[in-house]
């Protein structure tokens, strides 16, 4: 069970070998289950995977299997509420979260599971026009919906706020849609402090924070720094490419105003530097030095570039 365990685990991290080679552990989990058919933490595993393959029949019997087996194991009722919440059966998984809950009232997993339990009937609720207004219940209800989610996802990151990012992170963004900007910022100004994170995790605090900055705050040149940490870290997830959309798009908007915006083209020679376009990064470099002759950055990475350049196709 353990080595099943591990690759289950490293499977759900972005970037990692074991990403790309997601049925590992499900056949280690069918392996666990044909030594022991009554481990109950490998049915509901086993579930995860199978449901990502859309094999939901045989993933929902596991599920089902399991809880009859270990209705009070807190890990068995945790998996099992992931599942529920990923077919939208919200209620069921929040009904299993506050069992485990009442089991181990201090797991931050389990406050973070189902703060985005809450949160989804949050987003759902916010589709109905009547939650914006305070003479309607769906107000009351949205009002209710947003501490539910504040509550659970702050005794999430309470006691780990190194490896509890995303509960952070997620709590930032209910303040956002609650209007609560200064609450959000200070979120992403301790989270941007933090030492020691996970490069993929750090990567996504860039991303949102980025976002934030560029979209809440109309702050071009702090969105513009933190996308480019972003970029920095390089690896092939999906908000590595989401930091490059929103400078791509970015530049676009700029140079189509200002052909000439140095700050502009300089960041779209980093972007081509990012993708390993030497020759175009090198380019535009150039031109952002025309306007901008002193940009120490600029003199750098042009240095850089042409140096890597000559080596190149000196060998």
């Amino acid at each position: 069970m353990g080595k099943a365990t591990a690759l289950f685990r490293l499977e759900a991290i972005p970037g990692t070998p074991e990403k790309c080679k997601s049925s590992q552990s499900m056949n280690h989990l069918r392996r666990v289950l044909e030594l022991d058919p009554d481990e109950s933490l490998a049915m509901v595993m086993l579930a995860l995977k199978l449901q990502q393959i859309k094999q939901k029949k045989e993933a929902n019997e596991l599920v089902e299997r399991a809880l009859q087996k270990s209705p009070d194991v807190p890990k068995v009722l945790r998996n099992a509420a992931k599942f529920y919440r990923l077919e939208q059966a919200v209620e069921k998984a929040i009904e299993l979260l506050e069992k485990a809950l009442g089991i181990t009232p201090h797991s931050s997993v389990l406050h973070d599971q189902i703060g985005m339990c809450y949160r989804l009937q949050l987003l759902e609720l916010f589709k109905n026009p009547l939650c914006s207004d305070p003479q309607y219940p769906e107000f009351q209800q949205k009002m209710l919906l947003i501490n539910h989610c504040k509550h659970h996802f702050g005794k999430a990151s309470e006691h780990r706020p190194k490896t509890a990012t995303k509960s952070q992170l997620d709590y930032a963004d209910i303040c956002i849609r609650n209007g609560e900007h200064s609450e959000a910022a200070e979120v992403y100004s301790k989270l941007l402090k933090l030492e020691g994170i996970r490069p993929e995790n750090m990567q996504k605090i860039y991303l949102q924070a980025g976002i934030f900055e560029m979209y809440r705050r109309k702050s071009d040149s702090n969105a513009v720094k933190l996308f480019q940490k972003g970029l920095k870290i390089k690896n092939s997830t999906n908000d590595w490419k989401l930091c490059y959309k929103h400078l791509d798009k970015w530049v676009n908007r700029k140079l189509c105003r200002d052909a000439h915006d140095s700050k502009a083209l300089g960041v779209k020679g980093f972007l081509h530097q990012m993708d390993g376009h030497k020759s175009e990064a090198i380019d535009d470099f150039e031109k952002a030095l025309e306007f901008d002759p002193s940009n120490v950055e600029y003199l750098s990475a042009l240095c850089e570039l042409r140096l890597s350049f000559e080596e190149h196709h000196e060998l």
